[in-house]
Formats: C-alpha cells, structure tokens, sequence
C-alpha cells in the first residue's frame, strides 16, 4: 500500500495484497524529519509502487491525499461543474461623493420624483456600490449591517429593468420575485417597492401564510409584474400550479441567512430551481453562514460583491447600556420606567406569553402599548403595527420576529427585557433604532443569573459597555428616558381597529385603510410605510375583519385572531 495514505485502496486485486506482505512494515521505514520532508530537494515523502514520486495535489476536487469525499455526500447541493460561479469579488467599502444623486445612476425620472416626495434624496453607500451592478443586470451579492438600505438597493434596479423589458404582465406569470423570512419583512418590502413600481405602470403582490390565499389567487390570476413572498406560501401555490416562475427575469433572495436560521434554505432551493437559470440574481445577507455560501455557490453566475460596514459590527450612532438589576421585582420597575418616555420604543422578550404579559401590563399602566409575536393573526399583527406607526401607541412589546425588516421611524430607545440567546440577534434587535444615520439608544436589563451570558453575547457582538448596577429612579434611567408621557386610562385608549375597518378596495384585493388625516405622499416617509404596512391585506391578506369578511359570511381571521375590539393585546384590559 502506498505510505501514509489514509485508507487502504479498495481496488487492489488479491495478488497485490500479496506482493504488499513482503515490504517493510509501515513504521519500520526510515522516516524523514519534517524539515527534510518539507524541502523541495528531498524526496517526497509519498511515492507510488514503482518508486515515482505522487504530485501533491492527487484528486480532481483539489482535496489533498487522505481526504475523502465530504460527509454526506454533498453531490445534491453543488450544482454541476460548468455552471459552477467563479469566485465571488470583494469591492472596496463605498464613500458616497457629496452631492450624488438617483438620478445619477439612470434612475428613471419618475422613479425620482416619487422618492424625492418621500423624502429621499441621496442614495446609501450600499444602493451607491451595488446600483452600477444591478441596473446593468450583474448578479451581485449584497452584505450589510441592518438598516443600511439594502431594500432600496434592490427595489430600484427590479423596477427599472422590468419597465425597460420587452416582455409584458401576464396572468399567473410574474416576471420578478423577491423572497424573504417573514410575513412583516414582505409587507415591508411591498411598501418600499410598490410606489416605485407604480410610477412605471408596474404592480406588486405580496404571498405569505396565516392568510387567505383566495385574494393572492385572485391577484395572480389578474397579472402581476413583481411577487413578494415567503417561501411556505409560495411553494404551496406551486405545487397547487396556481402560478409559473418560468417568466421570472430577476430574483432576489433579501434576508437570506435569517431564512437559513429559520430552516427555509431547502424550500428557497427548490423554488430556485424552478426560476430560469438566464435570469439575474441578487442576494442580500448580513452574513454567509448556515448554507447561505451554498445558495451564492450554486445560483449567482460571476457574482459580484458589495459590502458596507461589517454585518456584526454596531452602528456608531448607537449607545449602548446595560443595566444590572437586583431581582425580577426591580427589572419590572426598571423597564416600566423605560416604557414611559415620550418617544417610540420597543421592548423585545424571549417568548410570546410574556410580550403579551408585559404589553397587558404597560397598557394598564397608563403606557398604551402593543405586543407582536407569532401567536397574533395576520390581522392583528398588521393593526399593532400599525398603531405603533401611526403614534397610536408608543410601545411595542415584541419577540425576535420584529428583529428583522420592521422599519418604523424615530424609535429612540431599544431595551432587551431578555437578553437573547446570540449575539446576531442582538443586534438585529438593536437595529430597530439608529436607522439612516439618525442617533439611537439600547438598553439591555441584566439579572444576576445572565451576568455570565451577557458578557459573552456582547464581546461577541463587539460591544464596549459595563454593566452598570441599577435601581428604580436612578438618574442613569431618568436621563434615558427624558420627559415622561401623561397616564393614559385604558378606557380612553381608542383601539386603532376601527381605522383597519375603514378602507378602499385594493387592486390585489383586500382592503387598504386610508388616513383621513393628510395623503400619504404629503406625510413623508414615515406615512408612507404606514400605509403599506397598514394595509397589506391589500395584497393577500384579510386586513381588519372588514365588509368584505362579514360578506361572505363569515366572521373574517382577524376577528378571530384579535379578539374582541381592543387590539392592544388579546386580553389587555
């Protein structure tokens, strides 16, 4: 057998085996030292039956001598050697020249004039770096921190090279689809993206669960140019073939190591192989671990990549304070007094029951607050939203799944009532505020018990701050909070549902809950997310058990996933 070799060769005839008897014993050879081995005028220390020397590198994969195929086979997750991608390129991080414009980029006019109504007149480096990419139809593979624009980044080029295409709408045929991890994320990225697609005669839908699909149907029966979807929902539709994604021309796959968290890598492969290979991709992640390397590796063809800041990186805008607490007496005291400012906050548990606890809580304390977690129905989820946008209510009580994709302006303060398990999330739960360069705070309440655990989530997310012992009333709190917001009497809370019953009939289905205050357009930004987020039903969803719910028959899932008329909590008063 051959020296040093790792296994013994399985094709060896019996004759062989019998010749090998015969030669010395594998630690009865002289062996060589290591320098010796190591020099390039030495024999190698491999050679082959007849004397030759073995080549260093002995296997068509590249694998050195002794490794051999990778565990399990990974032959079903490598796509096939000629369309293998070449290795991806790392740009430079992006300073953005003073005075840059959309415009600058080719951006259509229209596409201009509606961002410039909303308030946005200057790209983000990420949109800066990766738009000369995108709009010339590159696949690009986008990483940056939260809240550095990557929504715009991709919206823009999706909307731009469709209205240029030749091909045209057609029914249960979508010609662009953007996948991502959560129903929020989608209605996110509908409000973001619908606008921009309308000024170019384009039209939007959004697909995810917990709702009807009988809208989302009707929505792509009737032609839509770009699907926003989740990937359980969407692999329903196909395999009912409600929908083809043989007309796709551009995917992009937003929050890709959030879905590799969440389990859905499988399901995002088998939809991407029903996309043509010819079509653009773009992939955006804060990071490539969990599998995300495999979705780059196997579907973006010479991807470029561009990068700005580190995805574990914080923000610098961003403070951040931990405080340390005597006992579970003294933490509800302390976060109570953190929920009392006058500014937006959020609030993030480790579990539903106890959001929805700490929401009940606030609210009978005089502090209107919301909850968000997995347990609301779609409707409910879409009307706290909603409430906390809207400034209804100025506390949000969540679990880590408004971690990701929740953009709601000018929230000043973040406090983890539970630490999180890792230091990922904890800062993506941090993200929530410092957003577009403005100034945020975070606060992290630390029993004695999660001293250990706390220390290292933040040496893992590169976090500076010292625990700091704290009591209710303490002046490191009041400085944080500011002014202090006047009680509120649950009795004169004014549930927001009744705004999510008073809508326009939306072109998706569904209806839309329309402000009756000042147009969207006029309000800025802020208005405009809250009405795409407000009214996603519009695009799928059921919106808030309105006439159509009670039309046919039936009392509509949000009725029955909110409870009674009070959407503060299921059981808030």
């Amino acid at each position: 057998m051959r020296p040093n070799a790792a296994a013994p060769r399985t094709n060896q005839s019996q004759g062989q085996q019998s010749r090998d008897t015969n030669r010395p014993a594998r630690d009865d050879r002289a062996r060589p030292a290591r320098d010796e081995r190591d020099s390039r005028d030495s024999r190698p220390a491999k050679v082959t039956r007849d004397g030759r020397p073995v080549r260093e590198r002995d296997s068509r994969d590249g694998r050195g001598a002794g490794q051999g195929r990778p565990a399990g086979g990974n032959r079903e997750q490598r796509a096939p050697r000629e369309q293998r991608p070449a290795p991806v390129r790392s740009s430079v991080p992006t300073v953005v020249p003073e005075g840059t414009t959309f415009a600058d980029f080719g951006i259509p006019t229209t596409v201009v004039r509606e961002l410039s109504s909303q308030g946005i007149e200057s790209p983000f480096p990420i949109q800066v770096a990766s738009l000369p990419d995108t709009l010339k139809g590159r696949d690009v593979l986008g990483r940056g921190r939260t809240g550095s624009g990557k929504t715009l980044a991709f919206s823009l080029p999706v909307v731009t090279r469709l209205s240029q295409s030749d091909t045209r709408r057609a029914a249960r045929r979508p010609r662009a689809l953007v996948l991502c991890p959560t129903r929020e994320l989608a209605n996110q990225i509908n409000a973001v993206m619908e606008p921009l697609a309308k000024a170019l005669g384009l039209n939007t839908t959004t697909i995810f669960g917990g709702v009807a699909q009988s809208r989302q149907v009707s929505a792509l029966n009737a032609g839509v140019d770009i699907v926003i979807a989740c990937p359980g929902r969407l692999e329903d539709l196909l395999n009912q073939r409600v929908l083809s994604l043989d007309g796709i021309e551009i995917t992009v796959l937003d929050e890709a190591d959030h879905m590799a968290d969440l389990g859905f890598l499988p399901g995002v492969k088998r939809i991407m192989d029903k996309t043509p290979t010819r079509g653009q991709r773009l992939l955006f992640s804060a990071t490539l671990d969990n599998g995300v390397d495999q979705l780059v590796k196997r579907y973006l063809s010479n991807p470029v990549s561009h990068s700005v800041d580190s995805a574990e990186s914080p923000v610098s805008n961003m403070t951040h304070h931990i405080f340390a607490v005597r006992d579970a007496d003294a933490k509800k005291d302390v976060v109570q007094q953190l929920a009392s400012g006058t500014g937006r906050r959020v609030l993030f548990t480790r579990t539903k029951h106890q959001a929805k606890k700490l929401a009940k809580q606030l609210t009978a304390q005089g502090i209107p607050s919301v909850d968000l977690h997995g347990n609301l129905g779609q409707g409910a989820r879409e009307r706290n939203l909603e409430a906390f946008s809207n400034g209804s209510v100025r506390v949000l009580v969540a679990t880590d799944i408004a971690a990701r994709g929740i953009h709601v302006d000018e929230i000043e303060l973040v406090v983890h009532v539970d630490p999180p398990a890792e230091h990922k999330a904890y800062l993506h739960r941090s993200g929530r505020t410092a957003r577009a360069g403005s100034e945020g705070v975070v606060v992290t309440v630390m029993l004695p018990e999660q001293r250990s655990d706390v220390k290292e989530l933040t040496r893992k997310a590169k976090i500076t701050a010292q625990p700091q012992s704290v009591a209710p009333g303490d002046a490191a709190i009041t400085s944080l909070v500011g002014d202090v917001a006047e009680y509120v009497r649950p009795a004169d809370i004014t549930p927001p549902q009744t705004q999510a019953r008073r809508g326009t009939p939306s072109r998706n289905g569904g209806t839309r809950a329309t402000r009756t205050s000042a147009p969207a357009k006029s309000a800025g930004p802020t208005a405009q997310r809250a009405q795409g987020g407000r009214g996603q039903s519009a695009q799928g969803g059921e919106g808030g058990a309105g006439a159509q719910a009670r039309r046919r028959g039936g009392r509509g899932r949000a009725q029955r996933g909110g409870g009674s008329a009070t959407v503060y909590s299921s059981s808030s008063y």
